[in-house]
């Protein structure tokens, strides 16, 4: 940079040159100048949490008579342009820095600082009328506002683009098991063929799933609801009002509809990442549950000739640069990239967590961008694989039927009648033969006609006692 490009502010270390433009300062320009390292940087949902905690934390220490009037008034708005995305620009730190992501939280607290100067027509710079340390931070230390500020984005984030995503899936799913109650189609273990099953049960376990992520994603956020704020340096508290973090809570309530609360142990919620742990094994379960699903309906659309094909896929593009006419099934391979890397981002949490030393983990940037960005990812998958993949599966119920007349699995439910081994010998005839077990028993007369095709009945097979009595 020229000097024409820069203006000199101080810190603790002396004088730094800073770009001119810029609201942060000297401190987070050493950050700047220190971690260049990947280009990844803080989320929006992060960058709007930090805003709410220091609009929250002016509007207590005023409530508090801590902070008077002007200066609250004056962070409050600057901290209403940070929680709108309005100066993002100015947050330019890498996610690999200090693991206390004290760079970050110094960030934040510069950039609000002059940008109240702005507002009181003061130049960049000058900490008049409000100072970034004793104003914005007051109350406060980067060791419970980072963490805190994880707690609190990964929790919007959550309730307002996870949770409403699993929901429209799970509608699409449920409905699917309706449409789909009526047709009977081959059940398979192992890859192999087993006695039949709806394909509608098939669907409502996949329902089910969904369901529980559902409920894993709000036990997420309830985990998350206990912030550290009002730890400051080590859990102590020091240099906070005794107040302070109770009306803090308030106010995030009050602006989130979340139940944010003190932590019942600062030594806990400092020291240790716990709960961000867990809430990232909670999504690491919801993306194993949505591969499941999507690797499932991949193989029943598999074909279309020459695969299961029990399912028809909507056609969302070309499949091939080379097979003219070949439609793959993109969604489904999207979405299950999805979960490996959500998988992939909770071992990395797991690592960051368990690397809390005495009374601080110093990890928490990586930690806070990677569970945000499974949120992120999972809320998207969701969304696209309800819309343009569930939604239009269509069940190709010929083949279906086909498949299950031809199953020697369709021999089980005569083994309470006629015995386990002779069922067994019917089934290896009909492999050997290409015959189907209905042909081989009515020719051999191993039952009366009727009874046996009510034993043979594959709708009777998918209910409990179904085909046949005894056994299991």
């Amino acid at each position: 940079m020229t000097s024409d490009d820069c203006r000199i502010e101080k810190d603790s270390m002396g004088e730094m040159s800073v770009p001119v433009s810029a609201l942060f300062g000297a401190s987070t320009q050493r950050a700047v100048l220190n971690f260049p390292v990947s280009g990844y940087r803080f989320a929006r949902p992060y960058l709007r949490a930090l805003g709410l905690l220091k609009w929250a934390a002016a509007q207590a220490n005023h409530d508090l008579s801590s902070l008077d009037s002007h200066r609250s008034a004056l962070i409050v708005q600057a901290a209403e342009e940070v929680i709108d995305g309005k100066l993002d620009e100015h947050f330019p730190l890498d996610i690999f820095q200090t693991g206390s992501g004290t760079s970050t939280n110094t960030n934040a607290n510069e950039v609000i600082a002059n940008r109240c100067g702005q507002l009181a027509g003061k130049p960049i710079g000058a900490r008049d009328p409000v100072h970034p340390n004793d104003h914005v931070n007051m109350g406060q230390s980067s060791n419970d506002v980072i963490p805190s500020a994880i707690h609190i984005s990964a929790a919007e984030q959550l309730k307002n683009c996870l949770l409403p995503e699993l929901a429209k899936l799970q509608a699409e799913l449920e409905a699917k098991a309706m449409e789909f109650w009526g047709v009977i189609k081959i059940g398979r273990t192992h890859l192999m063929d087993a006695t039949p099953v709806r394909l509608g049960q098939g669907f409502g376990g996949y329902a089910q799933q969904i369901a529980n992520a559902r409920e894993r994603a709000e036990r997420a956020i309830e985990v998350l609801q206990e912030l550290a704020l009002g730890g400051t340096a080590v859990g102590t508290g020091l240099n906070r009002h005794v107040d302070f973090p109770g009306k803090v809570m308030r106010h995030l309530q009050a602006r989130t509809g979340i139940p944010f609360r003190e932590a019942a142990n600062h030594f806990e919620a400092q020291g240790s990442k716990d709960a961000v742990v867990e809430a990232s094994g909670h999504l690491k379960t919801v993306a194993v549950s949505l591969f499941k699903i999507a690797n499932d309906i991949r193989w029943l659309s598999s074909g279309p000739r020459c695969g299961l094909g029990e399912i028809q896929l909507p056609a969302t593009q070309p499949g091939s640069s080379i097979m003219p006419g070949k439609v793959n099934p993109v969604m489904c391979e999207a979405m299950m990239m999805v979960c490996s890397q959500v998988i992939g981002n909770d071992a990395c949490i797991t690592w960051a967590g368990a690397n809390g030393n005495l009374e601080l983990n110093v990890m928490m940037p990586v930690m806070a961008h990677n569970l945000l960005e499974s949120i992120r990812l999972l809320g998207n998958a969701c969304e696209i694989f309800t819309d343009k993949c569930v939604r239009g599966i269509i069940a190709n119920e010929e083949r279906c039927r086909e498949l299950v007349e031809l199953s020697m699995s369709m021999v089980t439910s005569l083994a309470p009648r006629i015995g386990y081994d002779r069922a067994a010998e019917i089934a290896k005839e009909s492999v050997q033969s290409g015959r189907t077990v209905r042909e081989l028993c009515l020719e051999k007369k191993i039952l009366p006609e009727a009874e046996l095709q009510a034993a043979l009945d594959p709708i009777a097979m998918t209910e409990p006692g179904g085909g046949g009595s005894g056994g299991g």
